[in-house]
């Protein structure tokens, strides 16, 4: 008798089944995307404070630096940059000596679900490349505050990992780290309102 197939589907708190390796638009919900990314820690976990630093929360701070970046951007590339790790709220995160290692399986896996949470908002499945290195520049500088201000890394240390970045970009932004209910509700509340503008 052949092996029975792993189960390759998780059942999300909206009660939908997302199945992890064909991932479809109508499956996905922003609230099982918000719930997941409030509670999956960037940096393993390892950064001060009472609270981890989650992914929903760096995708906040991304969309805020992308759109100090590039004020004039249409509205739908700002979605895409609160957008850009969504996959993890299934597939966790791992830092990048860690998907190195992995290989290409989870870069196909976060690509799947890349294109399925993008056509269910309506945004192209793949991104121009033009507005995904733009996202790039500014998920850098969110990982160069997160580096320097929780996660213990001197300014010389981010430097050297992430890039030198402008100061005058960064202003007055600081992260505070928060309860998971509160992120949750932010970037629930932030998708709206980037969804209305489009």
């Amino acid at each position: 008798m052949p092996p029975k197939p792993a189960r390759a589907w998780q059942r999300m708190l909206s009660g939908r089944r997302l199945d992890l390796l064909d991932p479809t638009p109508v499956d996905i919900e922003i609230e099982d995307i918000a719930h997941g990314l409030a509670f999956v820690a960037r940096w393993n976990g390892q950064t001060q404070g009472d609270f981890a630093y989650t992914v929903a929360e760096h995708s906040l701070l991304v969309e805020t630096l992308f759109t100090r970046l590039y004020p004039k951007v249409p509205v739908k590339w700002r979605l895409a940059a609160l957008l850009h790790d969504a996959p993890e709220y299934v597939i966790g995160d791992m830092i990048s000596p860690v998907k190195a290692a992995v290989g290409p399986g989870y870069e196909e896996l976060d690509q799947r679900l890349t294109t399925a949470i993008h056509v269910r908002f309506g945004l192209p499945a793949a991104l121009p490349k033009t507005i995904k290195s733009k996202i790039k520049r500014a998920d850098k500088i969110s990982a160069w505050m997160e580096a320097v201000q929780i996660a213990g890394f001197s300014e010389a240390e981010a430097n050297k990992f992430f890039g030198r970045v402008d100061q005058q970009v960064i202003g007055d932004l600081s992260i505070h780290l928060r309860p998971p209910v509160e992120v949750r509700g932010d970037f629930v509340a932030r998708h709206a309102e980037l969804l209305a503008q489009i």
